[in-house]
Formats: structure tokens, sequence, C-alpha cells
């Protein structure tokens, strides 16, 4: 399963945690400007956004789990079994593949909003990339730097939920996930205080009880809880460095260890990567389960003008400073 976030001090960052038992060999991938994005029933774009983001690549063709264009505006699609439904194509409808969705809305968009015009239109259609890699079943958060939405193709249509917590996990829907909070409106980042009666004279014996109940386990919905939480209340400089450093932070309350997820035999569900985008200067920053030091990709540091996709192989060795 996988988390996404978004995070603002002087700048804006978007990004996600993939949480899988496998990795598909993804890499961090430009898109530039002139490179053809081909679709499966509504033609190509030859010009557009330039994008960078994490992707598996087949056949010249990128595969994108998250990414930002040029404009900042950011997407990634997490797993949605059980409720994701993909629809026959219609006429008069932009019938999109899921798989095609994140680079046909950056390619184009310039904002949540240029995006939600395009979304009135849009049917995602049930048509697998291949007879090798079927449809994941999906639903996606985008995000500017202003405000951020979640888009969830279910049973009754194409659904668009304004995203105030600018938190996304995986099931229940996202309707659901967000009522959910008012079950931990009590809980808070300062000192307990004694509500339960008082007549008793109870201790606030440990720091952070003013947030006990905040659910710790790796389930979707729990997650969805604590990094809303830990997102709304977090506080750091707005260097680079620093507002870089907490957000892998705020991703590191929710990640997954390998052991704690069991699917049966020798596998266990890790967080694969982790991905912090800067979405005003376009500089995407990663680290992976076997490597913890942060590796940066400026997509302004290849050439956005050009045709042919841009790929840099993911760091995966630990790096140890050793003095």
């Amino acid at each position: 399963m996988c988390t996404a976030i978004t995070y603002s001090t002087k700048d804006h960052y978007f990004g996600r945690n993939l949480d899988l038992e496998y990795s598909y060999h993804e890499e961090v991938v430009v898109a530039p400007r002139n490179f053809p994005l081909l679709f499966r029933k509504c033609g190509s774009i030859c010009s557009h956004y330039a994008l960078i983001g994490m992707a598996f690549v087949v056949d010249d063709y990128p595969l994108y789990y998250d990414a930002t264009n040029e404009k900042g505006l950011s997407m990634a699609g997490l797993n949605f079994p059980g409720n994701a439904h993909y629809f026959e194509e219609r006429d008069g409808a932009v019938n999109i593949a899921p798989f095609e969705f994140v680079p046909w809305i950056l390619g184009q968009c310039a904002s949540v909003e240029e995006a939600r015009q395009l979304l009135s239109r849009v049917n995602l259609i049930n048509i697998n990339f291949s007879q090798v890699l079927p449809l994941s079943p999906l639903h996606w958060m985008i995000a500017d730097q202003k405000e951020a939405i979640v888009v969830e193709s279910v049973k009754d249509g194409l659904k668009v939920y304004d995203n105030p917590v600018g938190v996304m996990t995986n099931n229940p829907t996202f309707d659901i996930q967000l009522f959910n909070l008012n079950n931990f409106m009590n809980l808070s980042p300062e000192p307990a205080r004694n509500s339960f009666a008082k007549e008793l004279k109870l201790d606030d014996y440990s720091r952070g009880m003013g947030a006990m109940g905040l659910p710790g386990d790796l389930s979707s919905a729990s997650r969805f809880v604590k990094v809303s939480f830990t997102r709304m209340n977090s506080v750091s400089g707005d260097s680079e460095e620093e507002s870089v450093s907490q957000f892998f932070h705020i991703l590191g309350s929710v990640e997954q260890q390998r052991g704690c997820v069991h699917l049966g035999g020798d596998k266990y569900e890790i967080t694969i990567y982790s991905s912090c985008c800067n979405m005003d200067k376009g500089i995407y920053y990663y680290k992976t389960y076997e490597n913890s030091q942060i590796t940066a990709v400026d997509m302004h540091g290849t050439d956005l003008d050009g045709s042919e996709l841009v790929q840099y192989p993911l760091r995966k060795q630990q790096q140890i400073r050793y003095e």
C-alpha cells in the first residue's frame, strides 16, 4: 500500500511512499517537452509541459507512479483494490487508460483548476498496458501549490474530492477516510489535560500523551490518520534542507519495515522508495529501502526542450559516511 502527502514552507512539496513487496525497476524519469506522449484512444501530444517523477519505463513509455510538471502540478497513483472500477469506452468522453492518466493530466495542466476542467470529460477505461502488465486498481491525488484533490473511478463513476489535509492512502474511499478524522478530533500535540473526571487526580506522566489514541498500525485507514496528524502539526524551518528533511520525517511516520506486513512465504511489504519533489523548483528527491541517503535530481539540469526520455537509475546501495 502507499501514502502521498503535500507540505509547504517557503516552497511547496509533493511526494509519496511506495509500499510493495517487489520492485518494477523504477527510475527517476524526465519526459521533456517534445517527447511524444501517446494515448491508446485519443491520439498523442507532441508538445507539452515537461515532467519529472518515478516511473517504470517499458518500450520507451514511462509508467509514472508519481510526477511533477514544470509548473508544479503534481500527481501520484496509489493502490485502491476492491474499489477501483474502470469502464468501457464511451462516446463523447475522453477515454483514457489509467496507466496514461498521469502524463495526460500533467502534460496539459498547470493547476488543479485546469485539471478539474479536464476531469469533467474523462472516462477511465479498462485496457491493460500489455498481456504481462495488467491494469492496477488505482486512485490519484493531484496537487498544486494552492490545493489538492483526490480522483477515484468507482462503480458509480468518476469522483473528485477536495483534499483539505493534503494526504492520501488507500482504502476505504476518500470521503470515508476524511470522515474518520472526526473520531480523532481530541488528539493534540499539547500536553494531555484531565477531562476524564475532575474528581480524580490524573497525571500527565509522559510527554506525548495529548496524542494518545493516535493509530500506530500499518493499515491504510490508520496511516491516513497518523500521517494527517503528523503533517498538520508539523513544524520546520523553511530552508530547502530543513523542508526536505521534514518532509521525509513526515513520510517516515508511516513507512513500512520488512517483517511487519507478511504476505505469505518470504514476501513482506516494505517502503520501496520515498519521494519528495520541490514543486516550485522541479527538484526530485528520493531515498530507497536499502539506501537512506537522500538523492536529488533537478529536472532543469536536463534539456527540457528535448524529445527523448532522460532516465536516472536509483542509487539503492546504502551510503554511509565514515569519519
